[in-house]
């Protein structure tokens, strides 16, 4: 077995990275001491490297049993890149090509072969004669979800898997998944016949993604809005139906945006070139069904839509997982619409009944997701059985400015309808009952009720809010079920008997802005030398015919254009560079960055960067300033205040408040300098008292008398007290 230091090592030759994430670790040395792993991380979390660098450091070929061939080519281009012998075998290659490369396993020269379920499993477990005729590390199942029943995109082919465990009992296995609930986990287990499985289940947090909701009116304009201003930006669109993806691609294309659609309808061929030329970055968006992007590993999407509701959060996660692989900025919007979820749940009763009760709870999650008024964040992980505590200041809830107003007369009107109808109906019939609603679905007896259509001079959208953001505050419920009903809890029954004042949020107008700003000051500073560094890279990869980000991440591009490292031992700091890529492309990168440097009269910025590289804790931060935060601490160090920073980097307010506190705990800027003492020492104390992680039970010790801002800043401050112990 290779030891951590030999792990480390291969880590920055191979990868170019400099340290572990999570339990990333832990995985591959229980994989090399022969155990059954279960892993549980998310997309762009750094699943591949698990089962990768073990094949490395092990004796043998590594056999990675994945679903789809673009992700095979993808992977084994990727490592074939950073010096590491791997070969996929699919349907794509002729039967000479096959035999050469299982000539190339037997002989022990691979350090990873790809292989579907189906050619593993084809003529009765025929290939697994061929594996035993090699020497084998380990095994990886990856998209392992599809082995589960319990899975949002289960297939029984895979059930046959099973049989790994009996045919090569001595050879670990890991199965790899973003998207598993505890049902869903067991099933992976129980269906593969793990023997005493570790399961590792990294946070499903992806603090890079912004998630958006925004009502299903005007979709298509929205949609075209969204895109237009994100002119350098890569996405993919997500619809149900074939038909929808080329009439959405074919309006994108009317209005200046380079889109493709792809869908199982298309032949083969077809959606190979679309698929090729999203890849490789020849258009801007490719308009899809979920058929689209299963393991397509391309790290530099920078946003997922769905124009129509997916069937569940699993799906959903996975789809927006797509987004933001290589750790940057990303945005998930998704239009919402009631009547997708009435035609998806059609659609589920028309299946198997059994399975229709699991689909059906899955999808009310669905639902309830797009009509909350709380943090998507904390809803999504939720889902997923990890607390989070708000705000998440990353979703539509929280990012908007939010006006209330006194929403106790309509609180009243709602409830009310509720008894009225004695607990019996949904939120859509609730609605058309007080909006006065002349339909024949309105039952004769409820319109002589007296709250029938107390409520007409509210839109249904606006009722709909306000009814989810009664059901998020506990005054109303939802009944589980196929059909689910609205019910009055106690906390509803005390505030109809008493009519306490209550606030409601006034409804939002239009979309959120989400969080680009970070990345997008970097390349206007020096926007020239990013253009430079992605024209390489295209040309680089179409001399290769490999994509772009398989060259270099668009994350490598980023940290390129910020410290401009000037000498070859200088690219080993930066994200993506190992020894393999140094000797391949150092001189060319190099090259660019000298003479960009030499005509504008620059130097490098990467003094800050060189200091002993360290292995990171998990969830350790970083021992100095992001180059964004140092660019609002000197400015700050330069006597502006926080509102001629906004001015000067067009970031929000609440994005620099985050800097100065940067600059506090790393001791860059004295506290005094934004806070008075008198307002330091109640904050202190309410810390110091305060048990409960997050900073909503200081602030609500505290009051409105204090913002969250100082509550950072002194948090801040303590943190480096206690850095500097």
């Amino acid at each position: 077995m290779s030891t951590p230091d030999q792990l480390s090592s291969l880590l920055q030759t191979h990868f170019g990275y400099a340290s572990f994430r999570g339990d990333q670790r832990a995985i591959m040395e229980s994989v090399m001491a022969g155990k059954d792993v279960l892993t549980l991380m998310p997309t762009g979390g750094g699943k591949s490297l698990c089962y990768q660098l073990p094949a490395l450091a092990s004796e043998g070929t590594a056999i990675v049993i994945s679903p789809l061939i673009a992700l095979m080519k993808d992977q084994v281009d990727g490592l074939n890149l950073n010096g590491i012998p791997a070969a996929f075998i699919n349907s794509t290659q002729s039967q000479s090509e096959q035999n050469q490369i299982i000539a190339s396993f037997q002989k022990g020269e691979l350090k990873l072969l790809y292989l579907s379920p189906e050619r593993l499993l084809a003529g009765e477990g025929a290939f697994f004669d061929v594996l035993k005729s090699g020497t084998i590390s380990l095994f990886a199942i990856d998209e392992a979800h599809c082995i589960s029943q319990w899975g949002h995109d289960f297939r029984p082919e895979y059930l046959q898997l099973k049989s790994l465990g009996k045919v090569f009992p001595k050879t670990p296995l890991i199965a790899l998944t973003a998207t598993a609930d505890q049902r869903t986990q067991q099933g992976i287990m129980d269906n593969l016949e793990m023997r005493k499985p570790t399961l590792f289940k990294s946070s499903f947090n992806r603090e890079n993604i912004t998630y958006l909701v925004e009502p299903k009116h005007q979709s298509r304009e929205k949609l075209l809005d969204f895109i237009l201003d994100r002119p350098n930006e890569v996405g993919i669109v997500y619809c149900l139906s074939r038909k929808s993806t080329e009439q959405v691609a074919a309006f994108l294309e009317v209005n200046g945006v380079k889109a493709l659609p792809y869908h199982a309808g298309l032949s083969q061929e077809q959606r190979e070139k679309n698929q090729n030329d999203f890849i490789n970055d020849n258009v801007q968006v490719i308009v899809a069904t979920i058929a689209f992007g299963m393991g397509i590993d391309k790290s530099n999407v920078r946003f997922v839509v769905h124009l129509d509701l997916p069937k569940n959060i699993e799906g959903y996660y996975q789809e927006t997982g797509r987004a933001g692989r290589d750790g940057l900025p990303s945005t998930a919007l998704l239009f919402f619409g009631r009547g997708d979820a009435i035609m998806l749940q059609q659609f589920i009763n028309s299946g198997d009944p059994e399975q229709a009760v699991v689909l059906n709870n899955k999808l009310q999650e669905m639902v309830r997701f797009g009509e909350s008024t709380q943090c998507r964040r904390k809803l999504l992980l939720e889902y997923f059985d990890e607390s989070y505590e708000p705000p998440c200041n990353n979703c539509d809830n929280c990012l908007r400015e939010t006006e209330y107003m006194d929403g106790t007369e309509v609180a009243q009107k709602a409830i009310s309808a509720v008894l009225r109808l004695k607990e019996r109906f949904g939120t859509g019939y609730t609605i058309d009952f007080l909006r006065g609603s002349k339909s024949v679905k309105i039952r004769e007896e409820h319109k002589s009720l007296r709250t029938y259509g107390v409520g007409k001079d509210l839109s249904k959208e606006t009722w709909r809010f306000f009814f989810q953001h009664l059901i998020d505050m506990g005054y109303l419920s939802m009944s589980s079920g196929e059909y689910p009903t609205l019910k009055v809890p106690s906390k509803g029954i005390l505030f109809i008997k008493n009519l306490e004042k209550l606030s409601l949020p006034v409804p939002p107008v239009g979309i959120t802005k989400d969080k680009r700003e970070e990345q997008e000051s970097i390349v206007h500073s020096t926007p020239d030398l990013y253009e430079k560094l992605k024209v390489w890279r295209k040309k680089e990869s179409e001399a290769k015919g490999i994509p772009p980000y398989v060259i270099f991440s668009d994350k490598t591009l980023l940290e390129l254009t910020s410290f401009r490292p000037l000498e070859m031992d200088d690219l080993l700091l930066i994200n993506g560079f190992g020894e393999v890529k140094c000797q391949r492309y150092g001189e060319p990168v190099l090259a660019i960055l000298s003479a960009y440097c030499s005509e504008n009269n620059l130097e490098s910025n990467l003094p800050a960067r060189k200091k002993p590289k360290k292995e990171k804790k998990r969830k350790a931060k970083s021992n100095q300033p992001t180059p964004t935060q140092m660019q609002t601490i000197e400015l700050f160090a330069n006597g502006l205040s926080l509102e001629e920073i906004e001015t000067e980097r067009q970031l929000a307010a609440t994005t620099l408040e985050g800097h100065i506190a940067a600059g506090i705990e790393f001791g860059m800027i004295p506290l005094d300098l934004v806070m008075k003492e008198e307002r330091v020492v109640p904050i202190r104390e309410a810390i110091e008292q305060t048990k409960e992680p997050g900073l909503k039970p200081i602030k609500e010790q505290l009051g409105d008398d204090f913002s969250y801002s100082e509550i950072k800043w002194v948090s801040a401050y303590l943190k480096a007290g206690q850095n500097t112990d």
